[in-house]
């Protein structure tokens, strides 16, 4: 199989590939056009000539959208973190590919990419029993865009059409916060549940669910009242695996003397109960785990919280995530004019 380039003009390239029809065994050529250097184009004509000699090969002009989508989400693989690779795959395939997938790549414009929004909005659930959110639509934008734009750079696309599109706009939902009576209306009814700790260090410390669910004894100074956040986790179909934070840094958090009150006994309890199953704690357990000190899976920690919030009518409708916005205990304090025993009911003595 040979290959070579011809220019059509400065910087801009025909590359012609003679190959032969497996059907028939006649000779006939491709032509893909490249803009780039000279180099860069002979790197090009090598890496369509492996591809066809490996099968793997698609003639641009016969690319649909979903078969771009999948080649694409192989890309992204090796460039994004697991668990950003599942969300992509998830969109690609459940929300594009039905509306869009069909098309040629080639032929793709911004009125189709226009319409199908306007498709998905109206019946884009799978079973078509309704559409999809204004918010899940421009996740399939930001997909669909990042997708194309590869294309273009894969000189299979001259322009990006979904440059061209606006995503539905979306209305920003007010967080619900809570109140200093729901909050120890919570802490009251939380007391006695394992959720206790998570819901403590949310609302204390404003941790997040996969940063909780990563915080080991050694990362606690409670002589200090300090904690260190150092790591976080991230959870996808296939396994947990630790990671470092959201941001990238570690971070030192100061922690009241309710949180360490509640942590120093918290401990204890959990001694107790890894010593009765022949197990010694030590500072590499988790804080918040399961009953043997294996680690618990951040959606775990989310759906115990929310059967919990189902089963107390009389507590506010709140998400985990949203506790960690709540105003600390000191701000809470100065903010509503709370005496300094008015925690006094939650410390025990």
């Amino acid at each position: 199989m040979k290959g070579h380039i011809r220019e059509r003009s400065p910087g801009r390239w025909a590359i012609v590939l003679d190959v032969r029809d497996p059907a028939t065994g006649k000779r006939k050529r491709r032509w893909h056009s490249f803009t780039g250097t000279k180099r860069q184009a002979q790197s090009e004509c090598a890496r369509l000539i492996t591809e066809l000699k490996n099968g793997v090969a698609v003639e641009p002009h016969k690319i649909t959208v979903a078969v771009f989508l999948d080649r694409w989400l192989q890309h992204m693989e090796s460039q994004v973190a697991p668990r950003t690779h599942e969300r992509y795959a998830e969109i690609a395939r459940k929300n594009l590919a039905p509306i869009l997938g069909s098309v040629l790549l080639t032929n793709l414009q911004p009125a189709m990419i226009s319409a199908g929004y306007t498709k998905a909005l109206a019946e884009g659930r799978r079973n078509r029993a309704g559409g999809l959110s204004p918010r899940t639509v421009g996740h399939m934008h930001r997909v669909l865009r990042q997708c194309l734009k590869q294309a273009v750079i894969w000189n299979l696309l001259n322009r990006n059409p979904a440059d061209s599109v606006k995503p539905p706009k979306v209305e920003r939902k007010k967080m619900r916060t809570l109140n200093a009576n729901e909050t120890v209306a919570l802490l009251e009814a939380v007391r006695p549940a394992r959720m206790f700790t998570p819901v403590l260090l949310a609302l204390t410390c404003g941790m997040r669910r996969d940063e909780m669910v990563a915080l080991r004894w050694g990362a606690l100074d409670l002589s200090k009242a300090q904690l260190s956040v150092i790591g976080s986790t991230e959870q996808t179909r296939k396994a947990v695996r630790e990671k470092e934070t959201k941001s990238g840094k570690d971070r030192t958090i100061a922690l009241t003397g309710l949180a360490v009150e509640e942590l120093r006994q918290h401990k204890v309890r959990q001694a107790e109960e890894l010593l009765k199953l022949g197990i010694r704690q030590s500072d590499a357990m988790y804080v918040v785990a399961q009953a043997d000190g294996s680690p618990l899976k951040p959606n775990s920690l989310t759906h115990e919280f929310a059967r919990f919030i189902k089963e107390n009518s009389a507590l506010p409708r709140v998400r985990f995530h949203e506790l960690r916005h709540y105003i600390s205990f000191r701000t809470m304090s100065r903010t509503f004019g709370f005496s300094p025993g008015f925690l006094a009911n939650f410390v025990p003595a």
